[in-house]
């Protein structure tokens, strides 16, 4: 059965570089992934100013999303000013209740970054929004069957990860192709070798689950899920 996943993140690069690797699996298998960004990233540049690093952010989100196979909604907000209210939550549900997807993935809820904590709380405020009745005629109704939370090691604050995709290596290659174009994430920023980390840690997890390479992810609430095969 194919899958549509959505992928919701606090900054352009951010849902790229964690839950990336599945979603190019799951286009590979014949399904639809979108990545919902909700802010561009743009002050995460030591020299560039916001309005430059803003362009290149959005040409690196448009080039991973080409690369993979996947769909790109940009919300706009601004880097460290993600809101924390029901405007970016009902944004959420739009994708959720036109997309209807099997597969919702965001930030675990603790982090290091506001902008991943208010992203993640918008993700399951608007997984919820999506799947009560509204007044629109054409606003169907849609409850997200799975959530999870990606392995990111600047939210690793209580997280466990519990469930576990083998990446193939289609999907890795195209992932790597694609996250290249991002340059924090080939250390151009502040240094942290982003590309490396997320690859050993593919490799690592692939270890634990007897495959070569797995993506880990923590399930909202008391969920078990088995490991997905190749």
């Amino acid at each position: 059965m194919t899958k549509t996943v959505v992928a919701v993140g606090g900054h352009i690069g951010d849902m790229e570089l964690t839950a990336g690797p599945t979603l190019a699996k799951v286009v590979l298998e014949g399904g639809r992934a979108i990545i919902v960004d909700c802010t561009d990233g743009e002050r995460g540049h030591p020299t560039l100013a916001p309005s430059v690093y803003r362009a290149q952010k959005r040409h690196e989100a448009r080039f991973f999303a080409e690369k993979i196979g996947a769909e790109l909604v940009t919300l706009g907000y601004s880097d460290g000013f993600l809101p924390d209210d029901e405007a970016v939550a009902e944004q959420v549900a739009t994708v959720v209740r036109e997309a209807k997807p099997d597969l919702l993935i965001t930030h675990w809820v603790r982090s290091m970054h506001r902008d991943h904590e208010r992203a993640a709380q918008a993700a399951l405020r608007g997984a919820f929004l999506a799947s009560i009745p509204i007044e629109e005629v054409d606003a169907e109704r849609h409850s997200v069957p799975t959530i999870l939370h990606a392995e990111n090691w600047e939210d690793m604050a209580g997280f466990e990860a519990d469930t576990f995709f083998s990446i193939p290596e289609e999907a890795y290659a195209r992932w790597r192709e694609g996250i290249q174009e991002h340059a924090f994430a080939r250390g151009e920023t502040y240094g942290f070798r982003f590309i490396d980390y997320y690859s050993a840690l593919m490799e690592v997890k692939g270890c634990l689950v007897g495959e070569k390479r797995a993506a880990a992810f923590k399930t909202a609430g008391n969920e078990k899920f088995a490991l997905a095969g190749p």
